[in-house]
């Protein structure tokens, strides 16, 4: 009798091929733009995608500061953080925020929308944003990509 063995492949840190992509984040929504770049920082878009290994790509988010916020997101929305010390509670709207760390916003964003574990915390080390629309990353050559 002929059985055939397929087995579903596991993706280890031999097997991983890294790319390196650039966002360009003018006109751009925030939250849409956000997932998308959650998805490749996790390797969900690979066909060896496996959940409890890092197998995304480097993201490298330009002009940072020309994201977009619908509707009254720039004024209502908060970002809370404390300092651990008695009234170290600071409040901040996305359009302080942007004013005066761009960065910032989307590198808090994409946090979010990735797992809360040391994983998670190896696939942030991969986003690399900017305010501006120079980086110096050239040498690695990104692909451009657009949602």
């Amino acid at each position: 009798m002929n059985t055939l063995s397929y087995r579903t492949q596991s993706a280890n840190s031999d097997s991983i091929k890294r790319d390196w992509y650039l966002v360009d984040a003018e006109h751009m929504t925030l939250g849409r733009m956000s997932s998308e770049i959650a998805k490749i920082l996790r390797g969900k878009h690979k066909a060896y995608f496996t959940p409890h290994v890092d197998c995304g790509d480097y993201v490298i988010v330009i002009n940072a500061e020309k994201v977009k916020l619908t509707g009254n997101k720039v004024t209502d929305k908060k970002y809370v953080s404390y300092t651990g010390y008695p009234g170290g509670q600071r409040v901040k709207t996305p359009q302080q925020l942007l004013a005066s760390k761009p960065h910032s916003v989307v590198e808090r964003s994409v946090r979010g929308m990735l797992p809360k574990n040391r994983l998670g915390r190896a696939m942030f080390k991969k986003l690399f944003v900017y305010a501006g629309p120079d980086h110096p990353h050239n040498a690695q050559k990104p692909k451009s990509l657009k949602f």
